[in-house]
């Protein structure tokens, strides 16, 4: 109405600053050759899932739930997918839903219960975090990837007189840097404390660990371990698949309002789910090759400097927003995927290029993308 203050004006306000910060986001089609994605398989656009799309559409399998899961929503699929996923994973079972975030949401908003503590590396990602504001537990962020600082905490905690349950929460493969996590060192701590150990295999699911199991699964079936496996990345398809003894899953059945109160996942896409974890298990060739794209990139970065990650995501830090933007811009211009990460998602004066390594790349685009990096950062 004329001379009625927007009621937006705190949101134009707030775009505005992040304008002046160089941190404005927009979104973006996609273009060029993908060094951007969390497609790591290639697996997302394959003609092996499309061909299991059309056989699951021929044998009928709905493409919607039409409600929750405890209500008409659940379906045969996902109930085969569950199980399929505990045996894949080695886990007493498993619970699937629609995307990790949800996952994550649920599970930090609904297991840890008044009076426990969560301890969570200081780099866990927004999912986490916005799950423990959920949460009756109180949380504190420990130092990166450093087992004696969760045991610190932990053991400070219990000295104030805490004597509920402690939950370590980790990611096995870290987004931003591409570092992992020292699984086994946690886990000790979490015996020694006797503590719940969460791993988000979300980067890793697919890439690492026999049939591409993850990194944690050497740790499997321990009764203290619950892992997240994401839908959405190496496995090409969507969604996440919480593994963990029964009574956890039983318990978000039934006290997770984020699982009870929302509609529940495709029942087609539980079936390619299925098929693409059977593609993984049994074309471990994927994996090799995608090891042997990382260790060529490795090889073709050192020489300008640049450390390697030992992962397939492999940070740039150029430390400025407004010139890491600028060797984005350029990199797309020459035709390359590559998106600069600015915070808050990565610290203040960390800022950087996240370059993933997938199998819709070869040798020659990881040469030709090397070659225009090395002439962006010359130029910026």
């Amino acid at each position: 109405m004329p001379g009625r203050a927007s009621p937006f004006s705190a949101h134009h306000r707030d775009l505005r600053a992040l304008a002046a910060e160089t941190r404005l986001r927009a979104l973006a089609p996609r273009a060029g050759v993908d060094f951007a994605s969390n497609d790591y398989l290639g697996l997302a656009d394959s003609e092996a899932l499309r061909d299991a799309l059309t056989a699951g559409i021929a044998q009928g399998i709905p493409a919607g739930s039409g409600g929750s899961r405890l209500l008409r929503g659940n379906h045969a699929e996902h109930e085969a997918l569950e199980a399929h996923a505990a045996r894949h994973y080695d886990s007493e079972a498993a619970l699937y839903f629609s995307t990790g975030f949800a996952a994550n949401a649920a599970l930090f908003a609904t297991l840890p219960q008044r009076g426990d503590l969560i301890v969570h590396d200081e780099l866990i990602h927004a999912s986490a975090h916005d799950g423990m504001r959920l949460a009756r537990a109180g949380s504190i962020a420990a130092a990166h990837n450093d087992p004696q600082a969760f045991a610190d905490i932990i053991a400070r905690w219990r000295a104030g007189g805490g004597s509920g349950t402690p939950w370590i929460a980790v990611e096995s493969l870290y987004s931003m840097d591409g570092d992992r996590a020292p699984l086994a060192e946690l886990a000790a701590v979490a015996d020694r404390f006797d503590a719940v150990l969460i791993v988000d295999e979300a980067h890793a699911t697919g890439v690492y660990g026999a049939n591409g199991a993850g990194l944690a699964s050497d740790l499997a079936r321990r009764d203290n371990l619950i892992t997240l496996h994401t839908c959405g990345k190496a496995l090409g398809c969507e969604g996440a698949l919480l593994c963990a003894p029964r009574v956890v899953t039983d318990f978000l059945v039934n006290r997770g309002r984020p699982f009870i109160f929302s509609t529940a996942p495709s029942p087609l896409m539980a079936w390619l789910v299925r098929q693409g974890l059977e593609i993984v298990a049994t074309q471990p060739e994927r994996q090799a090759r995608l090891a042997a794209l990382v260790r060529h990139t490795e090889a073709r970065l050192a020489p300008l400097g640049i450390t390697a990650s030992g992962t397939q995501i492999q940070p740039v830090i150029i430390g400025e927003n407004d010139r890491t933007m600028r060797i984005a811009t350029a990199l797309q211009a020459a035709g390359f995927d590559i998106r600069g990460i600015r915070p808050p998602t990565v610290a203040q004066g960390t800022a950087r290029l996240r370059i993933a390594i997938t199998l819709n790349v070869d040798e020659d685009n990881i040469d030709a993308m090397a070659d225009a990096l090395a002439a962006a950062m010359a130029d910026a």
